[in-house]
């Protein structure tokens, strides 16, 4: 009952946090709220995870759970290396314009003189 309760109150957390951030994005805040709820239910209802877990081949409810988990880091550290990368080749682009602008500029003062 007190890990229902610190689990509850931790997904509970998570659906605060997707609802606050479904305004700056809304795909990410949607599936985080899914996320959560559904774990909720599979907190407060085990034997439904058990069930789902023989369906899917798996042996127990709490082994599917990990299962699913762990895919789901993988494809957020997925996610998170690409916009890094996005985001390192966005750098690299300004930083290579900006010093060609100064180059330009350097030589068109040197002109100048």
């Amino acid at each position: 009952m007190i890990t229902q309760a610190v689990l509850s109150l931790l997904l509970s957390g998570i659906v605060v946090y997707a609802w606050a951030e479904r305004r700056r994005s809304p795909l990410v805040g949607l599936l985080s709220m899914l996320a959560a709820l559904a774990g909720m239910y599979l907190v407060w209802i085990p034997a439904h995870a058990t069930a789902l877990a023989e369906m899917a081949g798996v042996g127990r409810g709490v082994d599917l759970i990990l299962y699913i988990w762990v895919v789901i880091s993988l494809l957020l550290f997925l996610n998170l290396h690409l916009k890094l990368r996005a985001q390192m080749d966005l750098i690299t682009t300004l930083a290579r314009t900006i010093t060609i602008a100064n180059a330009s500029r350097a030589a068109d003062a040197n002109k100048v003189r």
